[in-house]
């Protein structure tokens, strides 16, 4: 741009011939990846720990547990996003995928929302942790349109969401997915062991019933 001012024309790569040859350099401002970070989370939000580790709750639909683990198979990453009803134990809502982006938190919600089972999500509260999925203005916006109340753990308090952790800790007691070949295998042994947990798997907390049949015996005693 100088040398037109001056009249003179010439490539841009003979100029960088010239510059190689007589070792010369330009200072060059660059973009400062740390502002490009804090700008992007600046965006996201945290909220307050509503739930306050209340977890024994006694009606159906009124408090969700949520949160992502990792399911690691034939030497690939598979990432499994489930939604705990806190009253019945049932995982009202889940999805499986291969990339651990912001689209898995957000199809959960699309099945939490495509739940026949749930008749309104109207001031529901859901937990989750902090982490990236949740404090994402899409998820919260998502979550705003459901009409559902966000609720957060504390930093570095794990016990706050303590519901759907021990979930993930009987899955992965009662589920072999790391033998999985495929990825649609991971994802059929994934579905049917929701299925059976939902709808066979009998626990003492909740009158010795499956999560199903106290989701039912709670909806009719209303």
């Amino acid at each position: 741009m100088r040398l037109l001012d001056k009249g003179i024309k010439m490539n841009h790569k003979k100029i960088e011939r010239i510059k190689r040859k007589y070792g010369l350099l330009t200072k060059i401002r660059r973009r400062n990846p740390y502002k490009a970070i804090m700008k992007k989370t600046a965006e996201h939000r945290t909220f307050e720990n509503i739930l306050d580790r209340n977890f024994k709750q006694e009606k159906a639909s009124k408090a969700l547990s949520t949160d992502i683990t990792y399911l690691p198979y034939n030497g690939r990453m598979a990432y499994l996003s489930a939604v705990k009803d806190l009253a019945t134990k049932e995982i009202v809502a889940w999805n499986i995928s291969m990339q651990i982006n912001i689209d898995l938190a957000l199809d959960t919600l699309e099945k939490l929302k495509g739940n026949g089972a749930i008749s309104s999500l109207e001031g529901t509260l859901i937990h989750s942790d902090q982490g990236f999925h949740y404090t994402n203005p899409e998820y919260i916006d998502s979550v705003k349109s459901m009409g559902m109340v966000q609720s957060m753990s504390r930093k570095g308090n794990c016990i706050d969401n303590a519901p759907i952790e021990s979930f993930f800790g009987h899955f992965k007691d009662d589920v072999e997915y790391g033998s999985c070949k495929t990825f649609e295998e991971l994802k059929t042994m994934v579905d049917g062991y929701m299925e059976y947990y939902n709808n066979e798997r009998h626990q003492w907390s909740i009158q010795k019933m499956t999560p199903v049949a106290y989701r039912n015996h709670l909806l009719l005693s209303v």
